[in-house]
């Protein structure tokens, strides 16, 4: 049997993508082992049908960690054998991009396939960093050119890698599988009451989500609700500490961090989900998130901002609402609008079970197998 290793910089515990390549990975014949980095906080892994390895680093974050974390990726890919290597993201690439160019001269044979989740010289935290953006750049000009196997989230990411490098880039969407038959979660495990409706946002807490305007937003709504944060990210102590200066602490809660098999459950509590971005990056830009998806497939009606490709599947399939602005008075009042109006919310409902059978992983796994088949072939 063939062997493949896939890595990423996270911890595993919510990397709901990477989860389903190594699913696929596994349908197409391959041993899998992912490779991530633990944390002093990261939760304990339940079994998976493949194989993990965490690696322990000497820093957790900032140019050094990145540093750290493609030395050791590359040692390790050296050391391991495998027939091919899948790198998620330009940060993982750093490492696997030489490995692979090593392995090749001492005659191994190992192929790469490269994923983009997202337009990453676009993320917000690069915003301004002139400097660590042309480091960035420097790894992508030395890299990109040379893959032969390419992936991206979605159509909008696909275009700027491809038109930048002139690269073959295959689109494999960031969708969920199909619901199972998941019970919802107890309200009252978390603190609501029974009738009470609930927003729900999952995903990163990290800059420029829309959080702090959302949890200024819970001062003004008239409509008996709250708001659940399900997910961590580098500002999550500043946004809970926020929460609490704007005196909404008891509209507002945090769930922490869920890992994604037990996200679902949590998800279909909800009465609306929120991917409201704000629009400071191409990343945030063109991204079409976890989140997003993850509210279509548990049926949950959205508010979301206009952005293409979120703004695409809302006008085919008329789920949800986009926002206008940011102001907290303006986004209290579009979700009082929401809640209250049941009938249009029904409808919303009723169009997401459709929505829900189009946008599931069961369809672009065949993309994916498709592509693995080829790499095979070449």
């Amino acid at each position: 049997m063939q062997k493949a290793i896939v890595t990423v910089t996270n911890d595993l515990t919510t990397d709901q993508r990477v989860h389903r390549t190594c699913t696929a990975l596994g349908k197409a014949g391959y041993e899998v082992l992912l490779i991530g980095r633990k944390r002093k906080n990261s939760l304990p892994l339940a079994p998976r049908s493949y194989s993990m390895h965490r690696m322990k680093l000497s820093f957790d974050k900032g140019p050094m960690f990145y540093a750290n974390y493609n030395f050791r990726l590359f040692l390790f890919l050296l050391t391991h054998k495998t027939d091919l290597i899948v790198s998620n993201d330009l940060d993982t690439l750093a490492g696997c991009y030489p490995a692979l160019k090593w392995m090749r001269f001492f005659g191994r044979k190992v192929k790469l396939l490269h994923d983009c989740h997202e337009y990453f010289r676009g993320v917000p935290e690069l915003v301004g960093r002139k400097f660590t953006t042309r480091i960035w750049k420097f790894i992508e000009d030395h890299t990109f050119p040379r893959l032969k196997a390419v992936i991206a989230v979605n159509r909008s990411v696909a275009g700027l890698y491809s038109q930048e490098y002139n690269l073959r880039v295959t689109v494999i969407r960031n969708v969920p599988f199909k619901r199972e038959l998941h019970e919802p979660a107890g309200k009252s495990d978390y603190g609501i009451k029974p009738d009470q409706k609930v927003i729900i946002y999952q995903g990163a807490v990290n800059v420029d989500r829309g959080l702090e305007e959302a949890i200024q937003a819970m001062k003004f709504i008239r409509s008996d609700a709250i708001l659940l944060i399900a997910g961590t990210g580098d500002v999550v102590e500043k946004v809970k500490q926020f929460a609490k200066d704007e005196k909404v602490s008891g509209k507002v809660i945090f769930a922490g961090e869920i890992p994604f098999a037990e996200l679902p459950s949590i998800t279909l509590m909800a009465d609306l989900g929120l991917s409201i971005e704000k629009d400071v990056s191409l990343n945030y830009h063109y991204a079409l998130p976890n989140k997003f998806m993850d509210y279509i497939q548990a049926g949950v009606p959205v508010l979301v901002s206009p952005f293409p490709e979120m703004k695409a599947v809302l006008d085919k399939y008329f789920i949800g609402e986009t926002i206008e602005n940011h102001d907290p008075r303006y986004l209290a009042n579009k979700i009082d609008t929401m809640l209250m109006n049941t009938v249009r919310m029904e409808l919303f409902r009723q169009n997401l079970v459709s929505a829900a059978a189009d946008l599931c992983w069961e369809n672009e796994e065949k993309i994916l197998l498709s592509v693995l088949e080829e790499i095979k072939a070449s």
